[in-house]
């Protein structure tokens, strides 16, 4: 495009660095359009640590405003919602600062296309469609309201009541979004198609657009030293430690699964490996056969020198970030039903799927113990190769964004 334009990109956390699985995305749509238009960017912060990478996006940007997010007053905040109606979600991402400078953007820079990253941000953009509007497309990434569903049926009253009133009020206001924008994005044909059932009236403009991988970073061939104590099997989890997610993933392997494995194998040690995390996560080091690492500066060294990566997820939406990054390391990967969804992979033969306690415990020691499924690991890579370069589906984005 010789004729750049502008943009305004609207996002619920700056999209950097791209260690977690929205700033994995988020980061590469950034700096793909940023070499096609001139992207204003407004996002929100809400680790401190993220402070410190301003200058990295500013390089992807003509314009950049970042807002703090105290979590804590946030969760506040959101109590409006019990009052006003709304879900608890809107209240929290919103801010009358941002909302202040998207006008002046609207007005001044007068943007061509707005790209709105997760369906929060949706609260900030003009409706689409009508007469000298920008085109306005909405990546949703998951059907979010779902995952709410199901933090409900795993809690107590009255936490269960919250998250299901939760899953009602967001599904309600993701379809008013979807209703006022030119293209709605999921990151897999099975959420796409979850919410075309869900929101009927807009499904003739829904589209999955999968996650890619970095594969020249994420590239088993390079040398990383190795991060963990000698003499021990290392069995691996990666991801965002503040995410419930993936705190009940890691507290059913480490209650279920690992006292199993050791009984059979007492060298077999459990690594956690992710930023923030909880309280209870970082309790699970106390526990023979547990390190909890907390933030590390690079995931791609614990994956490199791992003998297998889990990913027991029990709730989850969308594509699992860590299942591709194990993949694309070239690992032997065991993961859940849940894990898989979206992931264009042949159990068997790409990884190995698990979805109780024993079943996991026993692909664990397969891996552990029958040096045949090396070439799973090697099949894990070559489809990762095959399927999910980046290139293709961020060309996909700039087709739904033009008019």
């Amino acid at each position: 495009m010789t004729d750049r334009k502008p943009l305004l990109f609207l996002s619920q956390r700056i999209p950097y660095p791209p260690n977690k699985g929205d700033k994995l995305r988020s980061f590469a749509v950034l700096r793909h359009l940023s070499s096609l238009w001139d992207v204003h960017l407004g996002c929100f912060i809400d680790d401190p640590v993220d402070w410190g990478y301003i200058e990295e996006v500013k390089a992807y940007c003509a314009d950049l405003f970042c807002v703090g997010l105290d979590k804590r007053w946030a969760k506040i905040r959101s109590l409006r919602g019990l009052v006003t109606g709304a879900s608890l979600s809107e209240p929290y991402f919103y801010n009358a600062s941002l909302a202040r400078w998207v006008d002046k953007v609207l007005t001044e820079a007068r943007p061509s296309a707005i790209f709105l990253y997760s369906s929060v941000m949706g609260q900030y953009a003009p409706k689409a469609g009508e007469a000298g509007a920008p085109r306005v497309v909405m990546d949703f990434v998951d059907v979010d309201s779902d995952k709410w569903r199901q933090y409900a049926e795993r809690q107590t009253w009255p936490m269960s009541w919250v998250y299901a009133r939760e899953s009602r009020r967001l599904l309600a206001f993701d379809r008013k979004v979807a209703a006022r924008v030119d293209a709605s994005v999921f990151v897999s044909s099975p959420e796409a198609e979850l919410f075309r059932r869900l929101a009927p009236e807009t499904a003739n403009k829904v589209y999955p657009i999968s996650n890619g991988i970095d594969l020249d970073f994420f590239n088993p061939e390079l040398d990383f030293p190795d991060p963990f104590q000698v003499g021990v099997r290392r069995v691996v989890f990666t991801g965002a430690m503040d995410y419930w997610p993936n705190i009940d993933a890691v507290h059913w392997f480490a209650d279920e699964i690992l006292p199993a494995l050791r009984a059979r194998a007492p060298d077999i040690v459990f690594y956690i490996v992710g930023g923030n995390p909880t309280p209870d996560v970082t309790a699970l080091a106390e526990r023979p056969g547990v390190v909890v690492t907390g933030r590390v500066p690079d995931i791609r060294p614990y994956l490199a020198h791992s003998e297998v990566a889990v990913a027991p997820m029990r709730v989850a939406r969308g594509i699992q970030n860590k299942v591709l990054e194990g993949m694309a390391m070239g690992k032997p990967v065991v993961t859940s039903d849940q894990g898989l969804e979206g992931i264009d992979a042949e159990p068997g033969r790409d990884l190995l799927t698990a979805n109780t306690a024993s079943e996991f415990v026993e692909a664990v020691m397969r891996i552990l113990t029958d040096s045949s499924t090396t070439a799973i690991g090697s099949a894990a890579r070559r489809r990762v190769v095959s399927k999910y370069d980046w290139s293709d589906k961020l060309a996909s984005y700039q087709r739904l964004l033009q008019p």
